[in-house]
């Protein structure tokens, strides 16, 4: 029985992986890491330091398009509600992948949310079935992001950039179409040239597609209106209201499949 760990290069991976291997030992463990090929830099620091130190088998995998090729191919760009780049380049490579190489009960599969999000466990389950989806970070001992971290520190090894940076995750080099309003924010904050790019691609879909759509949504007035990122921008600038509070994130294994 081989047991695979979605390894995506965030510490909520890596402490599901290390609960795994004590479980089963690193012979029997495979952690496979599907590329989005605009991950941050450090994200691969990070894996090549992890995967030395829990010497388990490493797996990379990839689609090989960027979110924004498969937002043009599928004509639609990548929203809070709709994420076609989780389903294109995370859930069917790494789908394809596990059906190629192992039977239903020839593996057990592995994800890394945690106990305080264990409502999302009924999609991945239902999703992959019938093969068996497990959430190790659900279980007894019930442990923080924080104290991952620093189990983390002790053994050694750098913690992401990205998480000092204040993101949520450290997945898609801080950029992520189910992220929020301060999430965007602080991209544009500690990355500008990173925001910019996202910014220039957001409005290239909006001509290609001659629509007035946008990544992000703004509510004003009880009204729900498309809010680009050229718009929180410029509302960053002028020190208007940008909602803090709304970062949303990564959950690319964890949503239904449309």
């Amino acid at each position: 029985m081989k047991h695979i760990v979605f390894y995506s290069g965030g510490v909520g991976s890596w402490a599901a992986a290390r609960r795994v291997i004590e479980s089963f030992g690193k012979d029997d463990t495979i952690l496979l890491f599907t590329d989005t090929l605009i991950e941050d830099e450090d994200l691969y620091r990070f894996i090549d330091d992890t995967v030395k130190d829990l010497g388990a088998q490493f797996v990379k995998i990839a689609d090989g398009r960027t979110p924004f090729e498969v937002y043009k191919e599928a004509k639609f760009l990548g929203n809070s509600r709709i994420a076609p780049c989780s389903h294109k380049l995370k859930q069917e490579v790494a789908e394809k992948w596990v059906k190629e190489n192992f039977k239903p009960d020839e593996c057990v599969l592995y994800l890394g949310i945690d106990w305080t999000e264990d409502h999302r466990a009924k999609a991945p389950q239902r999703n992959w079935y019938p093969y068996q989806v497990k959430f190790p970070m659900c279980e007894e001992p019930y442990v923080t992001k924080d104290e991952v971290l620093q189990d983390i520190k002790s053994i050694g090894i750098e913690i992401p950039r990205l998480y000092k940076m204040g993101f949520s995750h450290n997945n898609c080099g801080g950029f992520c179409c189910r992220a929020g309003q301060g999430h965007f924010a602080n991209l544009l904050k500690q990355m500008p040239e990173r925001f910019e790019e996202y910014e220039k691609k957001e409005e290239e879909m909006r001509q290609f597609l001659d629509k007035d759509v946008a990544i992000l949504k703004k509510t004003k007035n009880k009204v729900t209106s498309p809010y680009t990122l050229r718009q929180l921008r410029k509302d960053v600038e002028a020190q208007q209201e940008v909602d803090m509070t709304d970062v949303g994130g990564c959950g690319c294994f964890v949503e239904p499949v449309h």
